[in-house]
C-alpha cells in the first residue's frame, strides 16, 4: 500500500501523550517516596534485568545509577509547557494527552490547592489558544501519600476520596475538557503493583490484586456517572492496555490458551466498564504470540526495552474491539523505547497503515496519540528508556525534535485529505 492511498478525516485526532508525573517534575505522592526508598537497590538489581538486552552497552551507566531512579524535576514539563505545546504545533499536531496530578490539587485531604487548579486551568487555556485538543487523565498510577496512607484502591471505601477529586476537576475545569481518561491502564497498575511487585506499594497478593482492579472499575463507573450527567458534551473511558493474542501453531492447547489468554488479559476490564464508557480509549505496543500455555514472541525486531515489535497487529486489536463493542476507538497510547530513532519512523509507518486498513474495515478511529511527547521518567526502570518524539537533555533541558517526529509530522500533513 502506498502512502498516497491512505486517508483520514479532517476531524481526526493525531497528537502525543504524556503524564504529570513522568514529565512535570517537582511531584510529592506516593511514587516520589518510594523512589527515594528504593533507588539504590533499582539501580543495583538492574544488571540482573537488563544486561541482555541490546541496548545494555549503552544505558549501562545510566541504568545502574541511583538518580536515574529518582524523578527529581524530570523534564521540567510543569514550567516549560507552554514551549512544548509550541513543539505539538511545529508536528502538525492537533490533539495532547496529559494527566492532572491530584496530589498537587489535593495535598492532603480535604484541602484543595488553588494554586495548582489554576495552574491547569492556564495549562488548559494554552491548549485551547492553539487549537489542540486535550485529552485529560486523571490517575495516571501515582496517588496522594495521605490517599495511599489510607490503602488506596486496595479498600472499596476508598473510592468516595476518588470520586471527591473527580467532581473537583470537573466542576473548575471542566468547561476546558472533552475528552476524559478516568484511570490509565487499571489492569497494569494492579497487576505490577500487587500481583508482581514491581510498583508501589510492593505487596503481592493475588486478593489485592483483584480487589484493586474491581475497586478502580468502580471508581471509573462513578465517575463517569458524574461526568456524563454534568454534561452530554464529555466523552468518558478508561485507557485500557491491550495487546493482540495468537496462537503461534494449531496446537489445541496452544488456541485453547490464546483464548483464555485474551479474556483474561485483555477483555476482563473491558468487559466489566464498558457500559461506562462513550468510546474506548486504547494503549497498544505489543502482541503475545502463544505455543502451549507460554508466550513466545518472535523477537526478530525489538525495542531498546526488549519489547517484541509488532506494530502493524494493531490492526487486529482495533477490529477486535470494534466488533466486540461497537463504541469509536481512540489510541490513547503507542510508541517504543528507541533511543537512536532507528525503529521509530517505520514504527510510525506501519501503524498509521495498519490504523488505515482497520477503519477501511469499518473501525471507527477517532485518532491517534503516540508515546511520548518526550523523554520522559518511565516509572521503575528511571529516565533511561527513551520513548520521546522529542529528545530531552536532562541536564540542559534542552529539547531536540527527533528525525522521526518530522517524519510523524510529514505524514500527518500528508494523510489528513477526507
Amino acid at each position: 500500500m502506498s502512502q498516497s492511498n491512505i486517508r483520514f478525516p479532517k476531524k481526526f485526532m493525531w497528537g502525543a501523550s504524556t503524564s504529570a508525573h513522568q514529565v512535570e517534575g517537582g511531584q510529592h505522592n506516593q511514587w516520589t517516596v518510594w523512589e527515594l526508598d528504593n533507588a539504590k537497590s533499582l539501580a543495583a538489581r538492574a544488571p540482573y534485568h537488563y544486561e541482555d538486552l541490546d541496548s545494555w552497552s549503552r544505558v549501562r551507566e545510566q541504568a545502574t545509577t541511583p538518580s536515574n531512579y529518582v524523578s527529581g524535576r524530570a523534564v521540567d514539563h510543569y514550567n516549560r509547557y507552554a514551549d512544548d505545546f509550541d513543539l505539538l504545533t511545529q508536528l502538525n499536531l492537533n490533539t495532547f494527552r496529559f494527566s492532572i496530578e491530584w496530589s498537587r490539587v489535593e495535598p492532603e485531604q480535604g484541602k484543595w490547592d488553588a494554586a495548582a487548579i489554576e495552574h491547569y486551568r492556564d495549562y488548559l487555556k494554552a491548549l485551547e489558544a492553539r487549537n489542540i485538543t486535550p485529552v485529560v487523565t486523571l490517575f495516571h498510577f501515582t496517588l496522594p501519600v495521605w490517599f495511599s496512607e489510607l490503602g488506596g484502591f486496595e479498600k472499596r471505601r476508598n473510592v468516595k476520596y476518588f470520586q471527591n477529586y473527580v467532581e473537583k476537576i470537573i466542576t473548575e475545569l471542566g468547561q476546558h475538557m472533552k475528552y476524559i481518561v478516568t484511570i490509565n491502564e487499571p489492569e497494569v497498575y494492579a497487576a505490577q503493583s500487587y500481583h508482581e511487585g514491581n510498583w508501589p506499594p510492593q505487596r503481592r497478593s493475588r486478593w489485592l490484586t483483584w480487589r484493586v482492579l474491581e475497586n478502580q472499575i468502580a471508581a471509573h463507573a462513578q465517575a463517569s456517572r458524574f461526568i456524563r450527567t454534568k454534561s452530554r458534551k464529555y466523552q468518558v473511558s478508561m485507557a485500557y492496555s491491550v495487546s493482540h493474542v495468537y496462537a503461534g501453531d494449531d496446537a489445541l492447547l496452544s488456541r485453547w490458551y490464546a483464548r483464555v489468554f485474551d479474556e483474561l488479559a485483555n477483555h476482563y476490564v473491558l468487559r466489566r466498564s464498558m457500559r461506562h464508557n462513550t468510546y474506548i480509549g486504547l494503549n497498544y505496543y505489543f502482541s503475545d504470540r502463544i505455543y502451549g500455555y507460554r508466550v513466545h514472541n518472535p523477537n526478530d525486531e525489538l525495542s531498546d526495552l526488549g519489547w517484541d515489535m509488532q506494530p502493524q497487529d494493531i490492526r487486529y486489536v482495533l477490529e477486535d474491539l470494534s466488533d466486540r463493542y461497537n463504541k469509536p476507538i481512540l489510541i490513547t497510547e503507542n510508541g517504543l523505547a528507541d533511543a537512536e530513532d532507528e525503529s521509530r519512523q517505520w514504527w510510525l509507518t506501519e501503524t498509521i497503515r495498519a490504523m488505515h486498513r482497520a477503519r477501511e474495515n469499518g473501525v471507527n478511529l477517532l485518532g491517534y496519540l503516540h508515546w511520548s511527547l518526550l523523554d520522559n521518567f518511565e516509572w521503575d526502570k528511571g529516565f533511561w528508556p527513551k520513548f520521546g518524539l522529542v529528545s530531552v537533555n536532562r541536564n540542559t533541558q534542552e529539547r531536540t525534535i527527533r528525525p522521526s517526529a518530522r517524519g510523524y509530522a510529514r505524514v500527518v500533513s500528508s494523510v489528513t485529505k477526507e
